[in-house]
């Protein structure tokens, strides 16, 4: 026997992002009624647990794979100053939720770690200084350093620095104010705030969507426990189920759907579990991926930073399954193939011989092979130290390009046109982005409640509206303001700002 409920909301997923716009609705429309479903028994246990992601706040202060060097040796940081100006207003939103006790302690969820790109051979020192000197003069990223004294490297990174040669030269472009996010127990605070006048339910599997004549949606949904089926309606969806968000999309039958395909790609990181080694290390420490190989390759040296517990971690290790999450099934890549995106995604392999290659090569490597490539890093690491860990499953989109299609390694929201439902696919940045993403899908489906809620936006969000890269004396306001309410080292401000309130926009 199926039970019936009515809601204004439905949520799908009970991830970063559903958790951020049911925080944000809550702000916005605290009349709304919200119910979520997550088919797991707990909170960001797919990608936003903390362990099935490295935790950079991604601010593009050290990820290479944001300021590409084109043929002529010339750096574009075009990227990076953007996913730095969409992680400011996600930082603005957390010190909002903060002070306003939505969220609570934000030591659980975010500490200060710098973040360091590093480089070796003249031809990435070169390269890293070209980088320094674009963005070293852009005001969101003041304060970023440029190193290539071997005494200095080893004193701020002594893992690094035990036995490497330093006749190879190295750089690194350092910038101490960077973060270590844990998305997993941000995600569990913000759906504890949302589940105060929300309904969440875990071990429920959304199963179909079906849109009906007045533009509302009935939501099935199947208890995994006991079978128990729920027919629910709904006047808007959000589909934030991660790598199921495309199968629920296409079940949705929405045209802006039609033509989108996803390419799965696991992966591995290696924990340290020498507690003497992790205290040698406080960094998150990004190089270059290798010649031919994908942006998702980049491989880098991360402090972790998880129940107060420092953690070291490196990677990413590619691999390949064609599940489309970490518990979903061998037959999601299968299925997701449909008549509107067979061309696309039949497209992707001869375009992408390089990921094909990488992965294969990926695949192929043994335990001493992955030692060798974290001894770029750590010269003396030794396999015993270390334990493989699996990390959480990725779908990179596949958009319809003409016939044929474009592999993206970005995030995309796609809303129906009348705005009653929306999805997001995709991964990096993705956490650290969450809250301009999930005012993408505000601002397209609520257009005629949006303009209402600019003041309380601007209340949350006090460059709401703004490029701070344009505003430096309102970006110094905000950032004073957040580093003090997310308890963050504030070294680009004088000590008589930090008792300032929250900003205003100006």
């Amino acid at each position: 026997m199926s039970q019936t409920i009515k809601t204004d909301v439905v949520l799908v997923g009970a991830g970063i992002m559903s958790a951020t716009l049911g925080a944000l609705l809550r702000q916005l429309q605290p009349e709304w009624s919200i119910s979520l479903f997550e088919v797991l028994d707990a909170a960001a246990a797919e990608s936003s647990d903390p362990w099935n992601n490295a935790g950079t706040g991604h601010s593009a202060l050290c990820e290479l794979n944001y300021t590409p060097q084109d043929a002529n040796g010339d750096v574009n940081v075009d990227k990076a100053i953007n996913i730095n100006e969409q992680f400011q207003v996600s930082r603005q939103f957390w010190a909002h939720a903060v002070d306003k006790n939505i969220l609570g302690d934000p030591t659980e969820f975010i500490n200060p770690i710098p973040h360091v790109s590093f480089t070796h051979g003249e031809a990435g020192v070169s390269y890293l200084r070209k980088r320094y000197d674009k963005l070293s003069r852009h005001p969101l990223f003041e304060g970023m350093e440029y190193i290539t004294d071997a005494d200095e490297f080893s004193a701020r990174l002594p893992l690094m620095s035990d036995g490497r040669d330093f006749s190879d030269p190295v750089a690194l472009n350092w910038f101490t104010d960077g973060t270590d996010v844990d998305f997993g127990a941000l995600t569990q605070q913000l759906l504890n705030y949302v589940g105060r006048d929300a309904d969440i339910y875990f071990g429920h599997r959304v199963t179909n969507l079906s849109k009906q004549s007045d533009g509302s949606w009935i939501v099935k949904v199947t208890n995994e426990r006991t079978g128990e089926k729920l027919k629910v309606h709904a006047g808007f969806v959000f589909v934030g189920a991660g790598g199921g968000a495309l199968h629920l999309l296409q079940k949705s039958g929405i045209k802006e759907a039609k033509g989108f395909g996803g390419f799965p790609v696991s992966g591995e990181f290696i924990r340290c579990t020498d507690p003497e080694l992790i205290g040698q290390h406080h960094a998150k420490v990004y190089g270059q991926a290798a010649v031919g190989a994908p942006p998702m390759s980049v491989p880098h040296l991360d402090t972790r930073v998880i129940n107060h517990q420092p953690g070291l971690l490196f990677g990413p290790y590619a691999g390949w399954s064609p599940k489309f999450l970490k518990n979903g099934k061998l037959t999601d890549l299968v299925s997701s193939v449909k008549p509107n995106n067979l061309l696309p995604m039949l497209s992707i392999a001869p375009q992408e011989f390089g990921l094909l290659k990488y992965l294969i090569s990926e695949l192929a490597a043994s335990t001493a092979d992955r030692i060798e490539t974290l001894n770029e890093f750590a010269p003396r690491a030794v396999a015993g130290d270390w334990e493989f860990v699996t990390a959480g499953q990725r779908v990179q989109v596949i958009r319809k390009t003409g016939v044929g299609g474009s592999l993206e390694f970005g995030t995309a929201v796609v809303a129906a046109e009348d705005g009653t439902i929306a999805g997001l696919l995709g991964a990096s940045p993705g956490a650290s982005t969450a809250v301009p993403a999930m005012l993408d899908v505000l601002s397209k489906c609520f257009p005629g409640s949006f303009e209402g809620w600019r003041s309380k936006l601007i209340e949350m969000i006090p460059s709401f509206g703004q490029k701070l890269s344009d505003n430096t004396a309102l970006f110094g306001e905000v950032w004073d303001w957040s580093s003090k309410s997310l308890q963050l080292t504030n070294s680009r401000t004088d000590a008589a700002r930090q008792n300032s309130p929250a900003p205003t926009s100006v």
